[in-house]
Order: C-alpha cells, then sequence, then structure tokens
C-alpha cells in the first residue's frame, strides 16, 4: 500500500480467530490477536472501523463462520468504501486450500486488500504460489492434528474410558493421573436407573410411559423447546454405556469392561432391549388422568377391549363412568358407575388378603432365604469366574484367526463372534458383581414387601389413583376382564399372592423348628 495513492484505503478491520471456548473465556487469545492488529494498522496509518471476532476450529467452511459472515456483510453494506482486512497469521485466515482460495477471490471482489502480520501477501504468480503452498501447509497440519486427536481418543477408548460427550446421568471429573472421567450425576443418576428398571420390572408397560416418566421429573433435562422427545428417550434406553462397559462400532469395542460406575446391570439393560421389541401389556394411557384408577386395567368380558372412562354431565352434577365403545360387542355404548367397578375389583383385593398363619410362614421361609443367599452367591461367583476363563480362551482363539485370515467375510465371521463372547463375558462378570451377601438387614429389605402382602387392601383403600394403579399391577398378572352384569371375571393373580393361597399340606424345618404350613411354590 502507497501512501502517496490517493485511492489507498484509510480505514481498516480487524479479523480475530481462535480455536475453542476456553481460549475465548480466558480472552487471552482474542485480546493479544487484536492489540497486535491495532498495533499494525497503526503503523500503517489506519483507523480501526470494526473488529469481528471468531471462536471455531480450523476446518470447515470459512466463509460461514458467523465473525466472517459478519465481516463480509459489512464490507458489503459500504462498496464505496475501501478497506483493508487486517489479521495476525495465515492461519487465522483458513486451514484449508480452497476455502483460503474462495477467502481470497471474496475480499477481491469487494475491493478489500489483506494485510497479515506474519506473512507478506502479495499479487505476483510468484507470491500466490508461496501462499497457496502455506495454506497447504496449515491443512496438512489441521489433518495430522486431527489423526493424532482421534489415535489418542481410540487408545483411550480402548483402555475403558469414555471420550466422547458425558449421556444424561453421568458428568466428567478430573482425576490425576487419570485424566477426565466419567461418574453418576445426581438427581439425572437416579432417574435414569428408575426408568431403566421400572421398565425391566414392568412398572413401565412402555416406552412412552418411560418418556411420561422423564416428563415427570422436573429437573431432567430438555431440549430448546422444553421438551423430552421420544428420539432422546431411545437414545438412554439403547445406550450400553449405563451397565459400566464401553460399546462403540466405531472404534471395534465390544463390551468392554469401562472404569466408570454402572448405573444399572446388564442383565436389566438386556430385559429392557428385549422389552422395548416385544409387546407391553395394559399400556399407560396418554390422557389416563387422576379420576379413573382401572383405565387401561379393566376389559369388557364381551370383546377382552380396555373399557373406556367418560364422565356423564346430569342435571346437577357429573358422574363419572367407565363403558365399552367396540362396535359390534354386545356391550357397547353401556356405561358402568365407576364407584361400581372400583369397588368390586377392590373386593377382590380384599380376598386376597392371606390368613396371619400364612404371612407368619412366609416371613420365616424368606428369612432361611436370606440366610441361605451368601452360599448361593459364592457358588455362583465360582461358576461365573470359570466360564469367564474359558470365553477369555475362546476369545484369544478367534483373535489368532483374525490375524492368520486374509479373507474379508471370514474375518467379520470371527469378529462378530468375538463380539458375542464379550457380550456373554459382560453378563457373567456383571452376575458376580451382583452375587454379594444381601445388604442391610432382613427387616430393613423383606418386612415392607411382606406388609404389603400382608394387607394390599391396605393401599387400596388410600383412595390415591397412582397407588391404587400400583397395587393392581403387582397383585394381578393380567388385565381384569369385567361384566356389566355379572361384575369382574376371576383375573389370574400375580405369583406372590397366588403362592400364597396355598396348595397340599406339608412339614417344613425352619432351623431345629418343625411347621406345619401349605406349600409355597416359586
Amino acid at each position: 500500500m502507497r501512501k502517496d495513492d490517493k485511492t489507498a484505503p484509510k480505514q481498516a478491520v480487524i479479523y480475530c480467530r481462535v480455536s475453542s471456548r476456553a481460549q475465548e473465556a480466558e480472552g487471552h487469545g482474542l485480546e493479544s490477536q487484536e492489540t497486535r492488529c491495532r498495533q499494525f494498522a497503526e503503523s500503517k496509518g489506519l483507523q480501526v472501523a470494526a473488529v469481528f471476532p471468531d471462536t471455531v476450529t480450523g476446518g470447515g467452511d470459512f466463509m460461514k463462520r458467523a465473525g466472517m459472515v459478519a465481516l463480509l456483510s459489512f464490507l458489503d453494506a459500504q462498496p464505496d468504501e475501501r478497506y483493508v482486512v487486517i489479521f495476525d497469521d495465515l492461519k487465522r485466515f483458513a486451514r484449508d486450500v480452497e476455502f483460503h482460495i474462495k477467502l481470497r477471490e471474496a475480499f477481491r471482489k469487494r475491493g478489500a486488500q489483506i494485510e497479515c502480520l506474519n506473512f507478506r501477501l502479495g499479487d505476483t504468480p510468484e507470491d500466490e504460489f508461496i501462499e497457496t503452498i502455506m495454506a497447504a501447509q496449515g491443512a496438512l497440519e489441521r489433518k495430522q492434528n486431527g489423526r493424532q486427536v482421534a489415535q489418542k481418543m481410540e487408545a483411550r477408548m480402548q483402555s475403558g474410558y469414555w471420550v466422547h460427550a458425558s449421556p444424561i446421568g453421568y458428568a466428567y471429573r478430573a482425576v490425576k493421573g487419570r485424566g477426565k472421567m466419567l461418574f453418576p450425576d445426581e438427581p439425572y443418576a437416579s432417574i435414569i436407573r428408575d426408568a431403566f428398571e421400572g421398565y425391566a420390572t414392568g412398572r413401565f408397560g412402555s416406552q412412552a410411559e418411560v418418556k411420561r416418566f422423564f416428563d415427570a421429573q422436573p429437573a431432567f433435562p430438555r431440549n430448546k423447546h422444553g421438551v423430552v422427545t421420544q428420539q432422546k428417550v431411545t437414545e438412554i434406553l439403547t445406550n450400553p454405556i449405563y451397565t459400566g462397559h464401553i460399546v462403540s462400532e466405531r472404534y471395534g469395542i465390544h463390551w468392554l469392561k469401562g472404569h466408570h460406575e454402572a448405573l444399572i446391570s446388564a442383565d436389566t439393560f438386556h430385559k429392557v432391549q428385549a422389552l422395548r421389541q416385544g409387546t407391553a401389556k395394559a399400556p399407560k394411557r396418554k390422557n389416563i388422568g387422576d379420576d379413573f384408577a382401572l383405565r387401561g386395567i379393566v376389559t369388557c368380558c364381551e370383546c377382552n377391549v380396555p373399557l373406556r372412562s367418560s364422565w356423564s354431565t346430569g342435571k346437577y352434577q357429573r358422574h363419572p363412568y367407565y363403558l365399552c365403545q367396540t362396535k359390534g360387542c354386545p356391550a357397547y355404548g353401556k356405561s358402568i358407575r365407576r364407584d361400581r367397578i372400583e369397588g368390586e375389583v377392590g373386593a377382590l383385593l380384599k380376598a386376597l388378603q392371606p390368613t396371619e398363619h400364612l404371612v407368619t410362614l412366609a416371613r420365616a421361609m424368606f428369612k432361611s432365604a436370606w440366610e441361605a443367599r451368601a452360599e448361593r452367591a459364592r457358588t455362583a461367583q465360582d461358576s461365573a469366574r470359570t466360564q469367564i476363563a474359558e470365553i477369555e480362551k475362546q476369545i484369544e482363539a478367534f483373535l489368532t484367526r483374525v490375524i492368520d485370515s486374509t479373507n474379508a467375510t471370514v474375518i467379520r465371521t470371527y469378529e462378530d463372534r468375538i463380539a458375542e463372547l464379550e457380550l456373554r463375558k459382560a453378563q457373567l462378570a456383571d452376575q458376580m458383581t451382583k452375587q454379594v451377601k444381601p445388604r442391610g438387614t432382613f427387616e430393613e429389605k423383606l418386612e415392607p414387601v411382606l406388609a404389603f402382602l400382608a394387607n394390599p387392601w391396605k393401599l387400596w383403600e388410600s383412595g390415591s389413583t397412582p397407588l391404587r394403579r400400583t397395587v393392581i399391577k403387582l397383585a394381578f398378572a393380567d388385565r381384569i376382564p369385567y361384566c356389566r352384569n355379572e361384575g369382574p371375571r376371576t383375573p389370574q393373580i400375580a405369583l406372590p399372592f397366588k403362592a400364597l393361597e396355598g396348595g397340599s399340606v406339608q412339614r417344613v424345618r425352619f432351623g431345629a423348628v418343625e411347621k406345619t404350613r401349605k406349600s409355597l411354590v416359586f
């Protein structure tokens, strides 16, 4: 730029860029670049009109960066002015040859000159050749850095450390000598654990119910629209990271035991996958409300379709009813008062109440089983340890075959088999961790369960709709058929209550005391 040229630009704009939010937060990267560029502008007698910062990594279309878009828009808004665009290093301009050339042409069309503090830009063929070589060198460095980062990520994943964004329920925490590791992040971890265990045990009958469970948790993360999407629920329910294992198709990792704490067991995870692919029973309706405890649970005895529910408006008040709305059914449109049907189902629960003698015997049996748990755990651990050793031998044999083979199809078959063995190994290891001496006391763990079995009617009488639904799901194995004129038919009773119904009488010895009881078949 010649000072005696009357058309020479008198104003400049500065472009600064850093590669990470951390550098931006510190302020030193952008600030130091701007300071150097301002000093350069002052030395050239240029007045700085504006500064355009960016926080973007080196790759990609540089003309789409927010700061660069704003800079080009600024130049377009003042076509009669001529500016000098100043940046402190060629790498701040573009680290890709294609975009470097496009950006140069964009400034040329707008009549803007480019000044770089660390590189002299010229218009001769030789200058353009050197500039292209420097841009290519920057692109090479960026790709080499990317490859090095990818290799480090793969090595860390292979060592059992998660390297991607932390999933909901976990948060990264720096550990001396081990870098950043995943740790349970409350309250999200407990919510995730409850969702998996609720789905696996039948408390949630479908993925939609899991979503509603997440929706009901005020602390659970949502998207920018304040919604927990079905896609997010699917991502959570299908992510093996929650079992304490690392799985990555990209890095060829199959159920590798990770260094982070598991939120659920591998068995629970696979139960959920099986349920997701099956048909759920007694699904919870989206509009179920708190007015009808049996909606979706009681079915019409004529067509076996769940009864609908509604409020009927009378002259002075509204009345709640259940009714069948299946066209062609003999009971179509015939309503049943809510108090009647729920009262009769409640009577079924009351009839389930076992005698005090049976509850006493059941308590003794459970306590005996509780005390035998430690011995069974030891046996199970020994068996699992033996199976894991055998699986490791098989994996080693298949790995040797992979190395020796040159056929891609055969190699893929071996890799699939290794993945299956790794999964089985993970399941056995998970089972070993669960086969431990029972924590707490018998009274702390089983007494509340026995109290429920002894009197399920008490919870039903509480009048709470959520509690009533829970009691019904625990007490009966399937939906309850209901006839409008005859009342409920005999439902399938859940296993614990079926056991307490009894059968043949036999003699059972508990320690040194011999007692008479009805057989409990589990």
